[in-house]
């Protein structure tokens, strides 16, 4: 059974035809056309953590696609009310489909282990695989063919950090996180990366303004994320001169677009002045949520109509 816990579960091939049928499907949904690839399946949204962007887009792409949605909360008792065995085939006994959005990437992990259902990893301390497609999908919008572009990471080596490093290995573009030192990417996570493809191109540096010079995309996140509001004021300090502005846009190309994943704290990793410019595609990457978790599902449920429909 195919699941998609990290973006290690899918090889550039198969990433390429997930990222063209998302392209695909907005093209016809822009024209009015929602095609019920999906009819009649149903996809269980399992999720501890808050969320809008993930629970949205994926409520309203599987509409898109003629199947429906279930919000699964703490009211469903997972680890908790029984044993994970029990949850797991129960659940899958009932939905096509689950993504989970959890605090643990080992409670994804086991999740799938039981193969009752396709597991899509919405985000979790690891890694956000769904995240990174729609952020290579925007740039790939915005710049045209994604080889050799450099996409600039400016903050904390997170789980979002690690799934870009990765697609871009995938994708044979380059990457650079700009962070203070000890809050690089786990070494562990981009030892795996270089293995399984040794030509990735990623590099590490203290000094932001120095690896915009040539950036194709600036992207940035929150310092503080949910459940490090106890380093609050440690982060802050740590982070002061890793803030995308205006002044660190201007040591960047003319062309370079600004990304962030959302939800912003304006005015700490980034300030109105670059999240709002002309350079911005966030509105555009937060929608393209919903487009490449599309691809993505259809992927998952329906790769025959892929092979019908799609030129990649």
């Amino acid at each position: 059974m195919q699941h998609l816990l990290s973006l290690f579960d899918i090889d550039p091939d198969q990433l390429r035809q997930i990222l063209a049928t998302a392209a695909h499907l907005k093209k016809r949904l822009k024209s009015g056309d929602r095609p019920e690839i999906l009819q009649r399946q149903v996809l269980g949204l399992l999720f501890e953590k808050q969320s809008l962007r993930t629970r949205v887009s994926f409520e309203t792409g599987m509409a898109h696609l003629g199947g429906s949605s279930l919000f699964l909360g703490e009211d469903v008792g997972w680890g908790k009310r029984e044993a994970a065995s029990d949850f797991t085939n129960v659940l899958g006994e009932f939905v096509d489909i689950v993504v989970c959005r959890s605090k643990s990437h080992d409670s994804v992990e086991q999740l799938a282990s039981f193969n009752a259902m396709p597991v899509i990893n919405g985000l979790t301390d690891l890694c956000h695989p769904c995240q990174a497609m729609a952020d290579v999908l925007t740039i790939q919008e915005s710049l045209g063919s994604l080889k050799d572009k450099h996409l600039v990471f400016v903050g904390d080596g997170n789980n979002v950090a690690h799934s870009l490093a990765l697609i871009c290995a995938m994708l044979e573009m380059r990457f650079t996180l700009a962070c203070p030192k000890g809050y690089e990417m786990d070494s562990t996570w981009i030892d795996r990366v270089v293995k399984q493809y040794p030509k990735a191109a990623i590099e590490t540096t203290s000094d932001p303004s120095q690896s915009v010079s040539d950036a194709d995309a600036i992207y940035t996140d929150v310092w503080i994320s949910m459940g490090q509001e106890a380093e609050a004021a440690e982060r802050k300090s740590a982070f002061a001169d890793f803030q995308v502005n205006a002044a660190l846009m201007k040591a960047a190309p003319s062309h370079a677009r600004i990304l962030h994943c959302l939800p912003a704290v304006r005015g700490e990793e980034i300030t109105d002045d670059a999240i709002d410019s002309g350079q911005s595609d966030v509105i555009q990457q937060a929608g393209n949520r919903m487009h490449a978790q599309k691809g993505l599902l259809v992927w998952l449920l329906n790769r025959d109509w892929i092979t019908q429909n799609v030129t990649v």
